[in-house]
């Protein structure tokens, strides 16, 4: 029998025909990135170059109260904004005012009350829920961290990673600070809990925890903001934290890279983390930076220039974990815009977003878990993969959830139920840790009228009681 070459179909030619399309979203690679002119605000007008690059002036110049805000501002500064302001900080503000030179370049002079970064900085009576400015089971420490300490501002939460605040001060204070019972200073409404212990031997006692617990292998180091920690004092604790051999993941928390990169870019800080660094590689351990960056507005060319100086050095990444705040990254549009920014610009990963924790009077920032479902949903498939940030419920008791695996929910009441695949450090002999549901609660404004009927009446059993 003749043998031979069997000649394959021939397959039909596939036209071409797919091609950019309109979307909902559209992405603009040509953004201005500038560093905004200082000097169109009254207060900064004869401020030099040298002088705003320099980390001492910006703490210098930083705004603590209200008449040092108006004096930067000026007329720029509406009346009827300033007076609600000035309400909020007796009435309602669960943080002090401090926001850097730095920041209040990046707000819209031109429409105060709108912009986002004034919004959640400096938020004012009439931005907050006049019906619910609080909700009803909202705590100061409302992810019970404190509950959770191994050894004072160590909290031990997870299987295999560590909280450690190491101070509780900031470079500039976040209207929403989750850790508002304990970080920064008193305002009428919260008079803060201070660490007990000598902050050298809480160091130590730290360390010593982590030295006799080997199944922990990450540490989050923050407070407070490690950029109002002495370059010396960081460097010693961090490096001590290498020299443990179970430790792999250091994360350095900072919400002072945006918010006063300048002290990214002073040469004794820059020296003491290349030295970090450098002893990361030696020791086989990663070392990144978690930043806190909330709008687009805020990722500046002198941002881009500090994390530079970190990626340069050998540090594994630098990443973003940003809240999700009503009235500053709400919307498809401003998430994404946020996150190309980050991207594009900063060379920042966006990594997460945040709900906005249930303390005291942030009831008007914060977002059912269905609006965060829903923006998770509008920003899929615009980022690449690896830098599309998961949106997270931070679930009392429970941890960090993917805000879509939730077990039930009761949309009308707006109770969320969560449960989890470990036990927290507290709870090493509960045998129903791992099977107990835990609640978290939608804002009470954005519930149905039954609802917010069933909320009323809670509040005012509470009241009797």
């Amino acid at each position: 029998m003749a043998t031979g070459t069997v000649t394959p179909p021939k397959l039909p030619h596939r036209e071409t025909r797919a091609h950019a399309a309109p979307q909902p979203y559209k992405y603009s690679p040509n953004r201005a990135f500038v560093e905004p002119d200082w000097r169109r605000l009254p207060g900064y007008s004869d401020v030099t170059p040298e002088e705003w690059e320099s980390a001492k002036w910006q703490r210098l110049h930083t705004v603590k109260n209200l008449d040092q805000l108006k004096k930067t501002l000026g007329d720029l500064l509406p009346e009827d904004l300033e007076e609600s302001i000035r309400r909020d900080q007796q009435e309602r503000a669960t943080m002090s005012m401090l926001v850097p030179p730095q920041m209040l370049n990046t707000m819209d002079e031109n429409d105060l009350w709108a912009d986002p970064i004034r919004h959640y900085m400096i938020p004012a009576l009439k931005d907050r829920d006049a019906e619910w400015p609080s909700h009803p089971l909202a705590e100061r420490d409302s992810l019970h961290e404190a509950d959770m300490w191994a050894v004072e501002g160590l909290t031990h939460r997870y299987p295999t990673k560590v909280l450690a605040e190491l101070l509780s001060t900031c470079p500039q204070y976040c209207g929403h600070c989750t850790r508002m019972d304990l970080v920064g200073n008193n305002v009428p409404q919260v008079i803060k809990y201070r660490f007990e212990m000598k902050q050298k031997d809480r160091y130590a006692a730290i360390l010593d925890y982590l030295h006799k617990t080997p199944s922990v292998r990450d540490v989050v180091v923050s407070g407070g903001d490690v950029a109002n920690l002495p370059i010396a004092h960081l460097e010693h604790f961090v490096g001590a934290l290498m020299d443990i051999e179970n430790i792999r993941d250091i994360r350095l928390a900072t919400k002072g890279l945006m918010g006063l990169p300048q002290h990214f870019l002073q040469e004794d800080v820059l020296a003491g983390l290349d030295r970090l660094a450098k002893k990361s590689h030696e020791r086989g351990v990663d070392l990144a930076v978690h930043a806190h960056v909330n709008t687009a507005s805020s990722v500046t060319p002198l941002v881009a220039k500090a994390v530079r100086k970190l990626l340069d050095m050998g540090f594994r990444d630098v990443r973003n974990q940003g809240v999700l705040l009503r009235g500053v990254n709400d919307t498809q549009e401003t998430l994404l815009d946020l996150c190309f920014a980050l991207l594009d610009h900063g060379k920042i990963m966006p990594y997460y977003f945040y709900m906005c924790d249930m303390i005291p009077n942030s009831e008007h920032w914060r977002l059912p878990v269905h609006e965060a479902q829903s923006l998770q949903h509008s920003i899929m498939g615009y980022l690449p993969g690896f830098a599309t940030p998961r949106f997270l419920c931070d679930v009392p008791f429970v941890g960090k959830r993917w805000v879509h695996q939730v077990d039930s929910y009761d949309r009308v009441r707006g109770i969320s139920y969560w449960t989890k695949n470990y036990r927290t450090g507290i709870e090493y002999d509960n045998d129903e840790a791992l099977i107990q549901p835990h609640e978290y609660y939608d804002p009470i404004y954005t519930l149905p009228a039954e609802g917010q009927e069933y909320w009323r009446e809670r509040a005012a059993e509470a009241a009797t009681a």
